[in-house]
């Protein structure tokens, strides 16, 4: 099982908590979304929370945003983010 929310900031989903069931080949996953700043410095902005299919931890970095996914299987609910 694994927390499900389209937009977690500050400990509070914006859009109601739910879960997910893990399937075959996925886990929790918690991808945090960064705005950068003029200067090139990430500002965490909020997180989605969910299962996916083949996760790989891993940064995507774009023009305006940096796009960070972590993913986790060691216990249930594991994708909850930790100091945002």
């Amino acid at each position: 099982m694994c927390y499900k929310c389209k937009k977690y900031h500050l400990g509070i989903c914006y859009e109601g908590m739910r879960s997910c069931t893990l399937k075959y080949h996925q886990t929790c996953v918690v991808e945090n979304i960064y705005l950068l700043t003029r200067k090139g410095r990430s500002m965490y902005f909020y997180s989605k929370l969910s299962c996916m299919t083949n996760c790989e931890d891993i940064n995507f970095l774009s023009f305006e945003k940096r796009t960070e996914l972590i993913c986790c299987k060691h216990k249930n609910y594991c994708n909850l983010p930790e100091g945002v």
